[in-house]
């Protein structure tokens, strides 16, 4: 039947669909816990992992059967010469991540390395150097920086809410190295390197508060603790605290604690306690910034508001992304009251990782840069505990 005279059939429009963006192609070096959770981050930020490489090639099997990915590695060069993966995540002991990030780099790949990138400060600048000359994509996992009440506060300091610092102050404390019988490859300096409790943890306040505050440190005074002067040499996963069989009992070389004072360029007095041995703190990195004009604290452990000191009063700002800043509200992955925490920042900071992959620039992104930075510090807390005396951290 023909349309009625004076109307027009219309025809359903086909909304346009948008091009997928390319799945990043991932493998994973190494299978303990920090591993599953970049095997998970990965996922969720949209990449496909392709395979995994352990201890041996039977675990790698094993592990790559457990994580449900297409490939066990043998080893690195198996890795290195897969065309399909253009992303390597490294999270291997500390002493292998200058090789085998230096490697991947060199093999065209981008990598995610953890912290620290080198036990050295002189290996860090190798590895950040080659990532520059390389021209790709090499990030370091200090992923506190993506909580979102974290972004919420420095936005408020790039806008000028606190005034000029007086104090930067805080710490960092864990206990699950408190039983003298718990113990870690961690413990080693060989596989760990020269410092525990500042490098894996430490590193971490540092960088937060001096990415946050917008400082730089330019010298500390240190002092380091070693509490339990004796441990098993051979230890399990990370926070197992578990120590494998026919290990025997021997020196601890590594601190379990640290004191830090330290000046800023501008003269700002900052103060960190770092512990691996404080009873009941289970992973509680907490600072405050103290400025002319208010103060402010974040918590890790109660990631999702933040307490904010004026003269005259005080008040607890709320993680909610419709009242939010704009960097707050782009990482909140859920809307407010849905408490979100570690796993969330892993994710967000991979993203990030991807998106420089495809030419954006991400803010607050760390990089290789970044790690080189740490490890200068690491260097300089290490020298000044030595000599008992202030020393001045290099850039």
């Amino acid at each position: 039947m023909a349309a009625p005279t004076g109307h027009t059939t219309r025809v359903a429009e086909t909304p346009l669909r948008q091009p997928r963006l390319p799945r990043p192609r991932v493998a994973v070096l190494g299978a303990g816990m920090i591993a599953g959770v970049h095997v998970r981050s990965a996922r969720a930020a949209g990449a496909d992992v392709v395979g995994v490489l352990a201890s041996s090639p039977e675990r790698s099997r094993a592990v790559a059967h457990d994580w449900q990915l297409d490939v066990g590695y043998p080893d690195v060069d198996a890795v290195l010469n897969d065309d399909r993966v253009d992303v390597v995540h490294i999270c291997t002991p500390n002493h292998l991540h200058v090789a085998q990030a230096r490697a991947a780099l060199l093999a065209g790949k981008h990598v995610i390395c953890e912290k620290p990138i080198a036990t050295s400060a002189a290996d860090a600048r190798l590895l950040a150097d080659t990532a520059v000359a390389a021209g790709l994509i090499a990030t370091v996992p200090f992923v506190y920086r993506y909580h979102p009440m974290v972004r919420e506060l420095r936005a408020r300091v790039v806008a000028g809410d606190f005034g000029p610092w007086q104090l930067l102050h805080g710490s960092y404390l864990q206990d699950w190295l408190l039983p003298p019988e718990s113990t870690s490859w961690r413990v080693d300096p060989v596989a760990g390197g020269p410092s525990r409790a500042f490098a894996d943890i430490g590193s971490h306040w540092f960088d937060l508060v001096e990415w946050v505050a917008g400082v730089r440190i330019s010298e500390v005074l240190a002092e380091t603790a070693t509490t339990v002067a004796e441990r098993l040499d051979a230890g399990g996963p990370t926070f197992s605290g578990a120590p494998l069989a026919g290990s025997v009992r021997v020196p601890v070389t590594t601190e379990d604690a640290v004191g830090v004072l330290g000046r800023t360029t501008d003269g700002v007095l900052v103060s960190a306690t770092v512990s691996q041995v404080s009873a009941g703190r289970k992973n509680r990195l907490w600072f405050e910034l103290d400025g002319a004009d208010a103060s402010a604290v974040f918590d890790q452990e109660l990631p999702e508001s933040l307490w904010l000191g004026y003269g005259d009063r005080t008040e607890t700002l709320v993680r909610d992304p419709t009242s939010n800043t704009r960097e707050a509200a782009r990482l909140s992955l859920v809307p407010a009251g849905h408490a979100q925490g570690y796993l969330e920042c892993f994710e967000n900071f991979v993203k990030d990782t991807y998106a420089a992959l495809r030419g954006e620039t991400p803010e607050g992104l760390p990089t290789v840069l970044d790690g080189a930075r740490s490890a200068n510090l690491v260097d300089a807390v290490l020298a000044s505990a030595d000599r008992r005396a202030w020393t001045s951290v290099p850039g």
